[in-house]
C-alpha cells in the first residue's frame, strides 16, 4: 500500500529553503567551535611552553622572579616555572675552564727575583649556594671570573714564593727542587678563597713557565760555580786523604817487608859465615900452607883491580907468595 503526499509546490519550496538555511547555520556553528577549539589549544600550548624550562647537561638554570633568584635547577631535564615576565630562566655554565696568570716577577727568600707564570683549571661549583654566589659576585660573566682568578694567583705567587730559596725552585739536582710543594701551597691557599668569595671550585693549579732575569741568572751561575768548586775541593781533599792512607800503608808494608828481609838476610849471612868458617877450618886443618896461599890470593883479588897501582916490597905479604918458594914462604911465615 503506497501513501502519497500531495503538497503545494509553493509550500514545498519554502520547506527546502528552510532546511538549507538550517544546515548552513549548523555548519557555521561547527566551524566556529572548531576554530575556537584550535585557538584554545594553541593558547594552552603557548602557556605550557612558557611555563616549561629545559635544564641542559653541564649547566645550571637559575629561576629569577622579577630579577631576584628564587631557586636553582641542577638536574638536567624539564622543569616548571611561571611565564614571563613573572619568572625568567638564567643559564650558568658548569663546565671546566682554564686561565693563565701571565709572566710575573716575584721574589725568593734569598732576595733574588724569578719570573713565574701559573695556570689554573676551575669551574662553578655545582651546588645551589655556590651558583648563587657566582651570580652575585661576577653577574654570570666567566671572563670577569677568570680575571679575578688571575688576580688571586698573582697575589698567591708573590706570598708563597717568598718562602722558598732560589735553589728550591731552580736546581740541577731534581731531589732538591720543591716546585710541587709550591704548587700545593698555592692550590690550598686559593681553593678556599675562590669558593667562599665566588663559588668557584679550583680543580688544579700549576707552574706553567719559569725564567730568570739577567741579574738572577748571573747570581745563579755564580752560585752553581761555587757549589761545583766546593764539591771539587771536597773530592780533592778526600782523594788526598785516601792517597795519604794508601802511601802510609805502602810505606809501612815496605818497612815491614824490608825488616823481615833484613832479618832473613842476616840469618842467611850468619849461617853462610858459619858454614864458610867451618869450611875454612877444615881446609886449614888439611893443608895450612895451601890455606894461607889461597887466602893470600883471595886478599889480592879483593884489593887489586885494573886501576890499582901499588908499590910494595916483594918480600911483604901477600906478595911474597909470588916470589918465594913454598918452603921459604912457609918458613918466613911465623
Amino acid at each position: 500500500m503506497k501513501i502519497r503526499t500531495i503538497s503545494d509546490p509553493a509550500t514545498a519550496g519554502k520547506v527546502g529553503i528552510a532546511s538549507t538555511l538550517l544546515q548552513e547555520r549548523t555548519s557555521r556553528s561547527a566551524k566556529r567551535w572548531l576554530r575556537y577549539s584550535i585557538a584554545a589549544l594553541l593558547i594552552l600550548l603557548a602557556l605550557l611552553t612558557a611555563c616549561l624550562v629545559q635544564v641542559q647537561a653541564g649547566k645550571a638554570t637559575i629561576i629569577t622572579r622579577f630579577g631576584s633568584p628564587v631557586r636553582v635547577l641542577l638536574t638536567p631535564g624539564l622543569a616548571w616555572r611561571l611565564p614571563a615576565p613573572f619568572e625568567t630562566p638564567l643559564d650558568v655554565d658548569l663546565r671546566s675552564r682554564s686561565t693563565s696568570s701571565g709572566l710575573q716577577d716575584v721574589g725568593t727568600r734569598d732576595g733574588l727575583r724569578v719570573i713565574v707564570q701559573a695556570w689554573a683549571i676551575w669551574k662553578v661549583s655545582p651546588e645551589q649556594q655556590n651558583v648563587l654566589r657566582f651570580i652575585r659576585a661576577v653577574q654570570n660573566q666567566p671572563d670577569e671570573a677568570a680575571r679575578q682568578i688571575r688576580t688571586f694567583i698573582s697575589s698567591s705567587l708573590e706570598t708563597t714564593t717568598s718562602n722558598y730559596a732560589l735553589s728550591d725552585i731552580v736546581n740541577t739536582d731534581s731531589k732538591q727542587v720543591k716546585i710541587s710543594q709550591l704548587e700545593q701551597q698555592i692550590r690550598a691557599q686559593l681553593k678556599t678563597q675562590l669558593l667562599n668569595s665566588y663559588g668557584i671550585e679550583l680543580i688544579d693549579v700549576g707552574i706553567e713557565r719559569l725564567t730568570l732575569p739577567a741579574v738572577t741568572l748571573n747570581a745563579t751561575v755564580e752560585r752553581m760555580r761555587a757549589e761545583r768548586e766546593t764539591i771539587a775541593t771536597e773530592r780533592t781533599a778526600e782523594g788526598n786523604r785516601l792517597a795519604a792512607e794508601i802511601r802510609s800503608k805502602a810505606d809501612r808494608d815496605a818497612r815491614i817487608t824490608e825488616a823481615d828481609a833484613s832479618v832473613e838476610a842476616a840469618s842467611i849471612t850468619a849461617r853462610a859465615q858459619q858454614d864458610s868458617a867451618a869450611v875454612y877450618a877444615k881446609a886449614y886443618s888439611l893443608d895450612p900452607q895451601l890455606y894461607n896461599l889461597l887466602r893470600s890470593l883471595d886478599t889480592l883479588t879483593d884489593v887489586v883491580n885494573k886501576s890499582t897501582r901499588i908499590v910494595l916490597s916483594t918480600d911483604a905479604a901477600p906478595f911474597k907468595a909470588l916470589v918465594q918458594k913454598p918452603d921459604n914462604a912457609q918458613k918466613a911465615a911465623p
